[in-house]
């Protein structure tokens, strides 16, 4: 299997400020969701894109000063795929190359908020815990051959 990265593309930068007030002693529990899905080009079979996504929202159980949600596309040329085994390899190796690209973009977004950046941490091994053992994502086709 071989693989390219192409390109990184932003679906959805927002972020929401919530009127939560913590008292001076209370710690914070983000608690960001992390998804992925791997989505396939009809007509361009060696054309792959990986959707990497963060979400921290507030609900009443368990508000939060803030609503975030970043996802991003990666775009890649992958060549030599031979069964699903090297297709999971792929993606889990493409996670690890777009996620520093996500932490920049949640701290950036923070920070460009004019609030206390939130730095994801450096992850060295697989992104996902699911990656260890088992085929851990989706995969969604275009009808029209377009990435969005």
């Amino acid at each position: 299997m071989k693989f390219e990265f192409s390109g990184i593309n932003v679906e959805e930068l927002s972020f929401k400020l919530n009127k939560v007030r913590l008292a001076p002693n209370d710690k914070l529990d983000i608690k960001p969701q992390f998804s992925r899905q791997l989505r396939k080009i009809n007509g361009n079979d060696k054309l792959n894109c990986i959707v990497l996504t963060m979400k921290i929202e507030s609900t009443e159980a368990e508000p939060k000063p803030f609503d975030i949600n970043v996802t991003l596309v990666g775009v890649f040329n992958v060549t030599e795929v031979k069964n699903q085994d090297e297709e999971r390899r792929f993606v889990i190796e493409a996670t690890k190359t777009l996620y520093p690209y996500l932490r920049a973009a949640v701290s950036n977004l923070t920070a460009n908020a004019h609030i206390p950046p939130l730095y994801l941490p450096v992850i060295a091994g697989p992104i996902f815990p699911d990656d260890r053992d088992v085929f851990a994502f989706t995969t969604s086709s275009n009808s029209d051959g377009n990435l969005n």
